[in-house]
């Protein structure tokens, strides 16, 4: 018997009921399959989502691995607690110090203040994100901090150091040799947990520590928990964060700009009244901003 051809749109042969092929005396059908396509080669794959991330400093491996963890990196401890601070103590996300990075803070005035630790944000705060070297611009002021402080210099990580996600402590060891300063080993994220690591490191209390970052929700809330002094920056770039850290930001810098325009200010600091906290801003680049702004007036009241 002729065996019919198959259907164009199905990969199927029909076999007429007395057809040795069919086994049986009622029509059916046998699907045919076709191989599968070639998968992508893993090397391929590990490139497309390096590039996807922008990172160009580290291989394309390690820069999976660190996109594998920003996603799981979803904060609902710290979302938790921002919600809880949303109908209560707005002032816990108000940082007491805001410069657009850290070559604009006064280190040596910070530890004559009596200041003692400085405990920084890594990413958007002293580099980009996955970046595993200082920015160049930021580097003489981190130089700096560092002539302040001497050891006492430390970088608190929501993924390397942290338990969870870090427990070898491979990651954190990785920060120390690119950073030349301490990652602190902790079993919490930020903004929740509690200050005990830092004080059994550093051999003193919160209200002696300073926190610098760029998030509100995680490095000004959790410093204002504990006492410490706040410090914001700017983030570096928008490049290369996870959409949940985007979206978080956002409402953290609406939610700020609201409390801060009806008057609330950062909890007090017990070694600077918030009176005395602009001293830390670097008396140069005050003079330099105030005299930008004195020219932005003036020219704009030429275009009038």
């Amino acid at each position: 018997m002729t065996r019919l051809q198959p259907t164009p749109f199905a990969q199927r042969q029909w076999f007429p009921s007395n057809s040795p092929a069919s086994g049986s005396n009622s029509i059916r059908f046998q699907t045919i399959h076709k191989k599968p396509a070639p998968r992508h080669a893993p090397r391929q794959l590990d490139t497309n989502l390096a590039a996807a991330a922008g990172n160009d400093g580290l291989t394309a491996t390690h820069k999976v691995g660190r996109m594998n963890k920003l996603l799981q990196n979803v904060n609902l401890a710290g979302t938790s607690l921002f919600l809880q601070i949303l109908g209560s103590n707005q002032s816990l996300a108000l940082p007491h110090v805001t410069v657009p990075d850290i070559s604009w803070v006064d280190w040596a005035a910070l530890k004559a203040a009596g200041f003692k630790v400085c405990i920084f944000d890594k990413d958007n705060t002293l580099c980009k994100p996955f970046e595993l070297a200082v920015s160049p611009a930021l580097l003489p002021s981190f130089t700096a901090c560092r002539s302040a402080f001497g050891g006492n210099v430390v970088l608190y990580s929501n993924s390397a150091g942290l338990q969870q996600y870090d427990p070898d402590g491979a990651e954190a060891a990785a920060l120390e040799a690119a950073f030349e300063v301490q990652v602190l080993r902790h079993k919490d994220k930020k903004p929740a947990g509690g200050c005990e690591e830092l004080q059994q490191q550093f051999k003193c209390e919160p209200h002696e520590m300073v926190f610098v970052g760029d998030r509100y929700l995680t490095d000004v809330v959790f410093g204002n928990r504990h006492g410490m002094l706040t410090i914001r920056v700017a983030p570096l770039t928008s490049r290369g964060e996870p959409p949940t850290v985007a979206a978080a930001r956002m409402v953290e810098d609406a939610c700020v700009r609201r409390w801060s325009a009806a008057g609330m200010k950062a909890p007090l600091q017990q070694l600077l009244p918030h009176d005395q906290c602009s001293r830390l801003v670097k008396q140069q680049q005050q003079l330099e901003c105030s005299t930008q702004e004195q020219k932005h007036q003036q020219q704009h009241g030429q275009d009038r």
